[in-house]
C-alpha cells in the first residue's frame, strides 16, 4: 500500500509544499474561471496509484536548486538488481504508467518521476533557447539520480521522454546500463519534401488551427470550464486505453490537471521544437555521441505517427554498437497504453538482459 515517506532527512517534503498562492488580481480570478489545482491533480492521481499491488513510495525529492520532482518507487526493496527508470512523454505523468508499473517491478525497483515543469514537479522559468531547456531537463535528470542515490538504471524514455533520455546518455554514459526508446520524439531532420512529412495526430491539428502557434496545449487553459470536457473530445482513447482501470473520465481528469497547470514544461518544449513532430536540434545528428557500450533498443508502434525508419537509421550511425529496433502491432503512439502486455514483456526481457 502507498504512503509518503520521510527516510532520509531533507530529501522528502511533503506533497502539498508545491501548491500555488495566487498573486494579484488576475492571479486570484483564474482559479474560478479555470477549474484546476495541485491539490485537484494531487487527488485524481490518488485515485490512479490505488491501482498499484507492489509496495510503493510517492514522495518529493527535494534538488539542490531548491526544484522538486515528483516521484514514485515501486518495489523499493528489490535491491538487487539494476533499477529501471521511465521518463514521460510531452504532457504526461507518472500516472500514465499505471498500466506497466506492477509487471516492471515484479522482479526489480521501478522509478518515475514527473519530469521538470510538468505533472507535480516544480515549474520554474526555463531558457527560451532550445540547447538551454534541453540542458535544464537533463540536468535535473542528473540532479534527480544523484539526490536519489542510484548508481546506475536501465532507461527508458517515451516521446519527449526518449529524446531527453538520449541527450541524458549522451552526457552520462557510465549511469545507463541499456537505453531503452519508446516512440521517441524529436530524431530526424525535418524532410524538405512536404510528401515525406507524416501528418501530425488529429487531435494536434485541431489544436493548432484554434491557438496557431501559442503554447501546444494552451486551449486547454484558454477554455476555462469547458478545458475538462476538451481532453475528452479530443482524446476520447485514453479512456478506451485505460478501461481495465477505470470505467469513468479519471485519466481524462489526470491529463488535463497535468495540463492546466502554468506551462513550464510545455513553454520549454515549445522551444525545442521546430514544429510538433521535429526537434530545432534532431537527435540524430547526435545519437553517434552516445558511448559505444550503450545498448538501445527502440521501440515503436506500428501504427505511430512518429518516423519509424529512425531506428534503422540509428543502427546505420552505431555499427559498432547493439542497437536494436521493434515495431508493436495494434498500437500507435503510446505504445504501453495500446498494448501493455506486450510492452510489459517486452521490457521485462530486456531488463533480464541487463542483470
Amino acid at each position: 500500500m502507498g504512503r509518503l515517506s520521510s527516510t532520509r532527512q531533507g530529501l522528502f517534503t511533503m506533497a502539498d509544499d508545491l501548491e500555488q498562492q495566487p498573486q494579484g488580481w488576475l492571479s486570484s480570478w483564474l482559479p474560478a474561471w479555470r477549474p484546476t489545482s495541485m491539490s485537484q491533480l494531487k487527488n485524481v492521481e490518488a485515485r490512479i496509484l490505488q491501482c498499484l499491488q507492489n509496495k510503493f513510495l510517492a514522495r518529493y525529492v527535494s534538488l539542490p536548486n531548491q526544484n522538486k520532482i515528483w516521484t514514485v518507487t515501486v518495489s523499493p526493496e528489490l535491491r538487487d538488481r539494476t533499477p529501471l527508470v521511465m521518463v514521460h512523454g510531452f504532457g504526461g505523468g507518472v500516472g500514465l504508467w499505471i498500466l506497466n508499473m506492477d509487471s516492471l517491478s515484479a522482479r526489480r525497483t521501478l522509478h518515475t518521476f514527473d519530469l521538470l515543469g510538468f505533472g507535480r514537479s516544480s515549474r520554474p522559468t526555463f531558457p527560451r533557447d532550445p540547447e538551454g531547456a534541453e540542458d535544464e531537463f537533463v540536468t535535473s535528470i542528473e540532479t534527480w539520480r544523484e539526490t536519489m542515490g542510484i548508481p546506475s538504471m536501465i532507461l527508458l524514455g517515451h516521446s519527449l521522454g526518449g529524446f531527453l533520455a538520449t541527450s541524458y546518455s549522451i552526457k552520462y554514459p557510465e549511469r545507463v546500463k541499456h537505453l531503452i526508446l519508446v516512440d521517441p520524439w524529436g530524431f530526424p531532420l525535418r524532410p524538405t519534401d512536404p510528401s515525406e512529412i507524416r501528418a501530425p495526430p488529429t487531435w494536434f491539428k485541431a489544436v493548432v488551427s484554434v491557438l496557431g502557434r501559442s503554447n501546444p496545449l494552451a486551449v486547454l487553459r484558454v477554455a476555462g470550464p469547458w478545458g475538462p470536457g476538451l481532453v475528452q473530445r479530443f482524446r476520447p482513447d485514453f479512456k478506451r486505453k485505460f478501461a481495465d482501470f477505470f470505467e469513468d473520465d479519471t485519466i481524462s481528469e489526470y491529463i488535463y490537471h497535468c495540463n492546466a497547470q502554468n506551462p513550464s514544461g510545455e513553454t520549454a518544449f515549445k522551444a525545442m521544437m521546430e514544429s510538433f513532430g521535429w526537434a530545432r536540434r534532431p537527435m540524430l545528428e547526435r545519437i553517434h555521441l552516445i558511448r559505444k557500450d550503450v545498448p538501445i533498443t527502440m521501440i515503436y508502434g506500428a501504427n505511430t505517427w512518429i518516423d519509424t525508419s529512425t531506428g534503422k537509421k540509428v543502427k546505420m550511425q552505431r555499427p559498432d554498437s547493439y542497437v536494436r529496433d521493434m515495431e508493436i502491432e495494434g498500437a500507435s503512439h503510446h505504445v504501453y497504453a495500446d498494448q501493455p502486455h506486450i510492452f510489459n514483456s517486452v521490457v521485462e526481457e530486456i531488463c533480464d538482459s541487463v542483470d
